[in-house]
């Protein structure tokens, strides 16, 4: 128990050492401004963090993701065709299909697709 308690204070006293050596010798210098503000993919960090965010945007963005992954449930039905007749999968199909334009539709009628508002 005292060998393991002593390698770890050698350990740490090491990496300590270390950690203060680097720092004594790294040439950071901090006179350059550009160089000490943060990155931020080319937009200017001195401008306000919180800007308005558009909700149709976020609107638009959601109903993408909804189609999506329908589509992603679409293309196993591909698969599905082997396994079924032809009348249970097409009644399955347009079933799905009636769906996706039931929700569309409901989409369409709540202006929520209407970008300009």
């Amino acid at each position: 128990m005292k060998m393991l308690f002593l390698m770890t204070m050698i350990i740490l006293l090491i990496t300590n050492i270390l950690i203060m050596l680097v720092n004594l010798i790294s040439k950071k210098t901090f006179m350059d401004r550009e160089k000490s503000s943060p990155f931020e993919c080319g937009f200017d960090p001195k401008s306000p963090a919180r800007l308005p965010f558009s909700l149709q945007f976020f609107l638009i963005a959601v109903i993408f993701l909804i189609f999506d992954v329908e589509i992603t449930l679409l293309l196993p039905m591909i698969l599905m065709f082997k396994l079924t007749n032809i009348f249970q999968y097409s009644l399955i199909f347009m079933f799905f299909l009636l769906i996706l334009l039931i929700g569309l539709y409901h989409e369409w009628s709540q202006g929520a697709l209407n970008w300009a508002n």
